[in-house]
């Protein structure tokens, strides 16, 4: 997602060395290609006229930061522009009614049925605790009650459906009914695809909202649709009011100008992205987020949020702790791994950290650490424990039991001392690199020099 997009700001951030002011002179060749970059992303071409007109005004006469080079200025100017476009602030749920009523609409194929499911995954884990029913009102579809069916089955959450009926609006007041004899607190309504010309079909979804008095509608886009989808969720916020949108398929197009357009053409906040297959891959959307990986940055923001979604603080307290006393095992090491693969795939995951994004391949360091949970299975406790020394026919007995080499159980064995040893210098380190200054600048730093 934005590798394109990233790519051509880091070529033109370039174009700052050596420039001793910001002026219009300066920042012309800049200027020009960050409009030709959003143009090719596919967004709105009002919406980049008016940014490049504030990242101008907000550059032009700007001096020279103490510590800062004019690159990092104009790269902050066009972050905070960025943000500003995306809605400067997280926008969450409505959740705050006894049973909340989530209505997702839009155009058909634009992912609402994995959406439904996506968000009753994420609602249901113990950070909101919600018991969802997820409701089949999508009666056009071929499949697409069986298809919600399966997805609630796999997430372990309820769905009504009614196989018999073709009218939408008597399915909904027959699962109202139904949640209220099932104890549900909240209900995700999984409605028919359309377009907003449609005036028959755009007639029933005002009667489903009439009767469901949702606290949220969401209008799910396809990024890959560009600028359409855009001027598609304005037409619906017109005819049917949207209070937010939700932008999928996001890791795989190269047109994801929607994201950066939706909000300021729909003037309804976007509240989530899907970022991949996975029925986990949901986050709640976030500007800086966003414009971190627009330029290029990576995205600390959730990659923090996956972190911590895994990794409570007692346990961080007991690590941290086994790492300094040097009673760090194979075991704990295991542990980490299984945590780091509930986070989602290495590549993803890397993807999200600064400076990795122009990596492409991470299926040897996938492998790699598959490979590692195998010998480490095939170890006996007391190896696990480090409670003996790893002699040669030991190695030669894991890598028969986990179908690896003894030079990958060599190499893994010495990687596992190398990552101890470094975790366990890790907070002198800190200190040694803040004293020098040579601890790199995050963007959180590069704020505060302003």
């Amino acid at each position: 997602m934005f590798s394109g997009l990233a790519g051509k700001f880091k070529s033109l951030f370039e174009k700052f060395e050596g420039q001793k002011a910001l002026t219009s002179e300066s920042i012309a060749d800049a200027v020009r290609e960050v409009r030709v970059a959003l143009l090719d992303a596919d967004v709105n071409f009002k919406i980049v006229s008016s940014f490049i007109k504030r990242v101008k005004e907000k550059a032009i006469g700007r001096e020279r930061v103490k510590g800062v080079s004019f690159g990092d200025q104009f790269i902050k100017i066009v972050h905070e522009q960025l943000v500003d476009l995306m809605g400067k602030e997280s926008s969450s749920l409505n959740l705050n009614s006894p049973c909340p009523i989530l209505l997702l609409v839009g155009l058909q194929g634009s992912g609402k049925t994995t959406q439904a499911a996506k968000l009753s995954h994420y609602l249901k884990d113990k950070s909101h605790c919600k018991k969802p029913l997820l409701v089949a009102l999508d009666l056009q579809r071929p499949s697409a009650i069986e298809q919600l069916q399966v997805l609630g089955k796999k997430i372990d959450v309820d769905v009504y459906a009614d196989l018999k009926q073709r009218n939408p609006v008597k399915v909904l007041r027959s699962a109202l009914a139904f949640q209220k004899s099932e104890g549900h607190d909240l209900i995700i309504l999984d409605t028919a695809g359309r377009l907003h010309v449609d005036e028959q079909l755009m007639d029933e979804l005002a009667e489903i909202k009439k009767i469901a008095v949702p606290d949220e509608v969401l209008f799910v886009a396809n990024s890959a649709t560009g600028q359409e989808a855009v001027v598609i969720a304005k037409e619906f916020n017109d005819r049917i009011g949207i209070t937010g949108s939700v932008l999928t398929m996001l890791d795989g197009s190269s047109r994801s100008g929607a994201a950066i357009s939706i909000m300021e053409v729909s003037g309804k906040p976007l509240k989530f992205e899907g970022v991949g297959e996975r029925i986990e891959d949901i986050q709640p959307f976030n500007p800086t987020s966003m414009a971190d990986r627009i330029l290029g940055m990576g995205d600390v923001i959730n990659l923090v949020r996956r972190a911590e979604e895994q990794f409570n603080q007692k346990e961080q307290a007991v690590l941290e702790k086994k790492l300094r006393k040097a009673t760090f095992t194979y075991d704990d090491y295991l542990a980490q791994m299984k945590k780091l693969k509930k986070m989602g795939p290495l590549k993803a995951l890397m993807k999200m950290v600064p400076g990795f994004s122009e990596i492409e391949d991470f299926s040897s360091q996938e492998l790699e650490l598959l490979n590692t949970e195998s010998m480490i299975l095939s170890m006996t406790m007391k190896e696990r424990l480090c409670m003996c020394e790893m002699i040669p026919t030991r190695r030669m007995r894991i890598a028969k039991g986990s179908g690896t080499g003894i030079h990958q159980v060599n190499k893994m064995i010495k990687n596992f001392k190398q990552i101890k040893k470094m975790m366990k210098n890790m907070p002198a380190m800190k200190k040694k690199l803040e004293k020098s200054g040579k601890m790199p600048m995050s963007m959180d730093q590069l704020r505060e020099k302003f």
